[in-house]
């Protein structure tokens, strides 16, 4: 049978941080990773050996890259996990971390997520089982491709697809963590050389530098430490979830994020409408028309009329993207899915700033990752009546 969160233990989300995400710099990931967990630590007014556990979710780093700048923090004896799902290892180690504290394992974990931009080695490029495709199947080429289908079909031009950029980029200008931190016009987005199809560059998220993390905690956690618990999100929904056979016609990114959002709407018990603020893989922008729909957050079809409509903005019907996204905010591999969790729960907590959506209660996060794979998580804003 089985077994949702929900019916598990309370798991918390009781301190975030980041290093901001940035170009291939001359920074160390020791440096990128240790600013992220020390915010996280400082967010959540929490000590270092209160921390029982940490997943280390990251792509380009190599072995062991955890303990390599955990060790500075001080040496606890901690469990310490490493974690590769390509763009969705954040959200895993994230996923991990709450599996644990949930199940009584901990009751204080950490997911850290940190990467160097460094090519990228792809396992089934040892398989020793001939491509049949090639370079052909890059991921920008896969999602031209998804456009090109998709603007035929629905009647949307290539302006309309680039609007996502423009939104995004306009959200990651107020943001101080992004990588990229300049609005951009709809004429600026178009100008920019094409990449496949009609992705221009600013349609192509920036994979660079970067760290986030996220402290995660039980209900006696909380007392035990004295933690604010008008400050701490609840983790509703955990959903892990792999491609199956699709009929013709349709994207497994697609399917894969309609079954895992379905998931994750039942173990919190809410719905679609109920989201106030979501957070998702937007590598392209393309992506963020498809599953808008896929989420149920608009109709078959309706994805770039509801971003027209100013249903997917800041203060609209549901903040999607509001930290910018892969696409402005960017995507740094390990990073990407734990920077999710941080901006949904500053939004949940009130503490966005300039970006706040008004009477954030409910948030997604999901993240897609090559494979295919699926992660989403569902969080409820904090009970404000508590001290």
């Amino acid at each position: 049978m089985t077994v949702a969160l929900s019916s598990l233990r309370p798991v918390h989300v009781v301190g975030i941080g980041l290093h901001r995400y940035q170009k291939p710099s001359e920074t160390t990931f020791v440096e990128l990773g240790l600013v992220a967990v020390r915010a996280a630590l400082s967010d959540a007014r929490l000590d270092w050996r209160a921390v029982e556990s940490a997943y280390v979710g990251q792509a380009t780093l190599g072995i062991a890259a955890g303990r390599e700048f955990l060790r500075y923090l001080g040496a606890t004896g901690l469990s310490i996990a490493q974690v590769e799902n390509a763009s969705a290892s954040g959200s895993t180690a994230f996923r991990q971390a709450c599996l644990e504290v949930a199940s009584g394992i901990s009751d204080v974990a950490l997911a850290v997520g940190v990467d160097k931009a460094a090519p990228v080695s792809r396992a089934s490029s040892k398989a020793g089982i001939p491509s049949l495709t090639g370079p052909a199947m890059i991921p920008a080429a896969v999602f031209a491709m998804m456009a090109s289908a998709y603007m035929h079909a629905h009647d949307v031009s290539a302006a309309d697809v680039a609007r996502v950029a423009v939104k995004n980029h306009g959200n990651a200008s107020k943001n101080p963590f992004a990588h990229f931190q300049r609005a951009r016009s709809l004429e600026e987005v178009l100008a920019e050389p094409a990449i496949a199809g009609c992705l221009t560059r600013l349609q192509c998220c920036p994979i660079g530098d970067g760290a986030a993390a996220v402290i995660v905690a039980s209900d006696d956690a909380i007392r035990r430490f004295e933690l604010a618990r008008s400050r701490s999100v609840r983790v509703a929904a955990s959903v892990s979830t792999s491609e199956r056979l699709y009929a013709q016609g349709e994207w497994a990114s697609q399917e894969l994020t309609r079954d895992a959002a379905a998931r994750a709407y039942e173990q919190a018990g809410i719905g679609p409408k109920d989201l106030d603020v979501v957070e998702l893989h937007d590598a392209f922008s393309i992506e963020e028309i498809l599953y808008t729909e896929a989420m149920g957050l608009c109709g078959p079809g309706d994805g770039a009329r509801y971003l027209q409509s100013g249903g997917s903005a800041i203060g609209g019907e549901c903040a999607v993207s509001a930290s910018g996204g892969l696409l402005a905010m960017g995507h740094p591999l390990g990073p990407t899915g734990i920077g999710q969790i941080c901006e949904i729960t500053r939004q949940l907590r009130g503490e966005a700033g300039e970006r706040q959506h008004p009477d954030a209660r409910w948030g997604l996060a999901h993240m897609v990752g090559v494979g295919q794979v699926c992660v989403v998580h569902v969080l409820r804003e904090p009970d404000r009546t508590a001290p």
